[in-house]
């Protein structure tokens, strides 16, 4: 309902849950004919993230012998991702807001104001309103990012997922490595289901990788999966968990299956 929207999009959730792919499909399903581009705010400096971001010209400093284009030029008539966003400095967030509400900004070194048409995508692996309460996120960027709100849930709270998203894991695999493996038996499914995935989406896909180039069988058994796969099953098995702690996932997901039969209507859901 709302790729085809200009709104800004926030999504939230755990790493490895993929935010990214999320936000691709976002861009795929938008009609923008522009380029999908997507900035790790987290892996740059503040200095390198704003030329990174708004581009520079030729002498603006130490090391910039040419003039170059940001990314927000990049993704004119297209979306930009704006990944790890609660790692912004408080002055990055003051650039980012202008940039947001007016799709305004100056290159760095230069006076010139540019303007882009640019759908902007944001993703945080952290909670921004104890940030916001901490001071150490701006409320009305907050607010101003905070239109359509998306969170992907972690893994442990979809598990009847994790079956299919292994076997396609499992083909992508077996094309990579040229091996014949016909899919996994019945014991590694349940030892995939057992385990919580602390890695989520991303320690599965690696997971099945694994099992698929270090295994010689025609079937994943078991032995083939990473330690930390079984031991995460035993330590599950051994576990006792409150019982509204155990069956909260179960439920969340038969609600959500039973609206989306009814369409997202609440009282036929019921």
């Amino acid at each position: 309902r709302i790729a085809r929207t200009p709104a800004t999009v926030l999504i939230t959730g755990e790493s490895g849950t993929g935010k990214s792919l999320l936000a691709r499909e976002i861009h795929a399903a938008s009609g923008r004919t522009g380029r999908f581009v997507e900035v790790a705010c987290g892996s740059l400096s503040e200095t390198l993230l704003e030329s990174e971001l708004f581009g520079h010209v030729a002498g603006a400093f130490t090391g910039a012998t040419t003039d170059r284009d940001g990314r927000f030029l990049e993704a004119d008539g297209g979306t930009i991702f704006l990944d790890e966003i609660a790692t912004a400095s408080p002055a990055m967030q003051v650039k980012l807001l202008r940039v947001l509400q007016e799709l305004e900004f100056e290159p760095v070194g230069s006076g010139r104001t540019r303007r882009v048409d640019v759908r902007v995508v944001l993703a945080t692996n952290e909670n921004l309103e104890p940030l916001v309460a901490a001071g150490r996120f701006r409320a009305d960027l907050y607010w101003r990012i905070n239109v359509v709100a998306i969170e992907m849930p972690p893994l442990r709270n979809r598990a009847s997922d994790i079956p299919a998203l292994s076997e396609f894991f499992l083909r992508k695999a077996v094309a990579a490595a040229d091996r014949l493996v016909d899919g996994f038996t019945p014991a590694a499914i349940d030892a995939l289901m057992a385990h919580t995935w602390p890695g989520n989406v991303r320690e599965l896909q690696h997971a099945v990788e694994r099992a698929v180039f270090l295994g010689r069988g025609n079937l994943i058994d078991v032995h083939d999966l990473p330690t930390t796969v079984l031991a995460g099953t035993r330590s599950h098995a051994n576990s006792s968990s409150p019982l509204k702690e155990a069956l909260a996932s179960p439920e969340r997901q038969l609600i959500l299956e039973a609206l989306e039969r009814a369409g997202w209507r609440r009282d036929l859901a019921a």
